[in-house]
């Protein structure tokens, strides 16, 4: 090694590089690693590892060291939620996601991982924005926060993410600080409707209620990969069967209907001797009235609520479930797989399988 390559590392460098060469023990090597990361093995750490240390391996028995290091490495990085960058190129304009995510999922870890749905639902926001600009917008069990961060990129109006488990909510929460997106979680404030703020809650589905969905009213409900514990899935109904409805009417929810703004309790008098006074006593409040209609006109005009929902069918008898629990929620389901495909925006990604997937439709 070139002594002007020497000179040029830090001293935190040169004893990872020196313990690498005479062999020490693996948890010696990660030690001196992440103190070169300063607490953590990161990406620079990693480059140098691999151009100073595996590439540049001589003699024998490095070989086998150097393979059971790599091991050691990445469950130290999957362990800890290596931090990657996801490039997408929604019609020729490069946007790039930085995502603190774990790659280990058979362990568990499902919440901080970016599953094949989920790249899936973003292509499709990024495909078709004008569905999701200037909308409000809820998802079901958030994970990373990808599909999030795609929502507030194509300007929806507003953006709230949920997920049930708490390490996966503060992921979420530093993924959007990564990608320079505002967290807030008191949804008592105003500041909803800014665009640059991201709302997160913490939301078990299970213990969910009604009064507090209804705060929410969203224009489109989205979940990725959300369809696949049998266990949930009542749950998770129940959820988006809420979610979907639309607030009581006006006119339900006043106390009497329009015949109450009549005076005399809505009872019109049987008398055909109609003077001149009583007349004007039984006239209606024809501004009240017009409020009333305006109101009821506009509830009708307004688009009903629409739920996107992404999924890999991994078992068919979890599947028809949640069509049998969908039905007695008077939920309607339509795939839209053949109809409504996004762009390929991840081409790149081999390991991306978009065959698979499945998009549906709940109103």
């Amino acid at each position: 090694m070139a002594e002007q390559e020497l000179d040029s590392m830090s001293l935190s460098e040169l004893r990872l590089l020196s313990a690498f060469l005479a062999m020490e023990t693996t948890d010696t090597l990660l030690c001196l690693a992440r103190e070169c990361g300063g607490g953590k093995v990161t990406e620079k750490v990693q480059s140098f590892i691999w151009d100073h240390c595996l590439t540049k391996a001589v003699g024998k028995g490095y070989e086998s060291y150097s393979k059971k290091f790599v091991k050691k490495l990445i469950t130290e990085i999957e362990s800890n939620h290596d931090c990657f960058k996801l490039s997408i190129c929604p019609k020729s304009r490069k946007l790039v996601v930085p995502l603190q995510c774990s790659l280990n999922m058979l362990e568990g870890d499902t919440g901080c991982s970016v599953w094949p749905s989920s790249l899936f639902l973003s292509e499709f926001i990024l495909s078709y924005p004008h569905n999701f600009s200037g909308k409000s917008c809820f998802e079901v069990g958030s994970g990373v926060g990808l599909v999030g961060i795609c929502l507030a990129h194509v300007k929806a109006s507003k953006v709230i993410l949920s997920d049930g488990d708490l390490p996966t909510l503060a992921n979420m929460k530093l993924n959007l600080e990564k990608n320079r997106l505002n967290t807030e979680t008191n949804l008592s404030e105003t500041s909803i409707e800014n665009q640059n703020v991201v709302k997160c809650i913490h939301l078990p589905w299970e213990s969910a209620s009604e009064k507090e969905l209804q705060t929410f009213m969203p224009e489109i409900i989205l979940g990725a990969d959300v369809i696949y514990d049998p266990s949930c899935l009542p749950h998770l109904v129940k959820v988006l069967a809420i979610l979907l409805n639309k607030k009581k009417s006006y006119i339900d929810k006043r106390e009497g209907s329009i015949l109450n703004s009549f005076p005399g309790d809505g009872k019109v008098n049987d008398t055909h001797d109609l003077d001149a006074s009583s007349f004007t006593a039984q006239r209606i409040n024809t501004s009240e009235v017009k409020g009333i209609i305006n109101d009821a006109v506009d509830l009708v005009s307004r688009a009903d609520p629409v739920t996107y929902i992404a999924s890999v069918i991994r078992n068919a008898d979890t599947f028809d479930r949640f069509l049998a629990l969908a039905d007695q929620a008077d939920l309607r389901i339509k795939d839209l797989t053949s109809t409504l495909r996004p762009f390929d925006l991840l081409p790149y990604m081999k390991s991306y399988d978009r065959s698979s997937i499945r998009l549906f439709t709940v109103t």
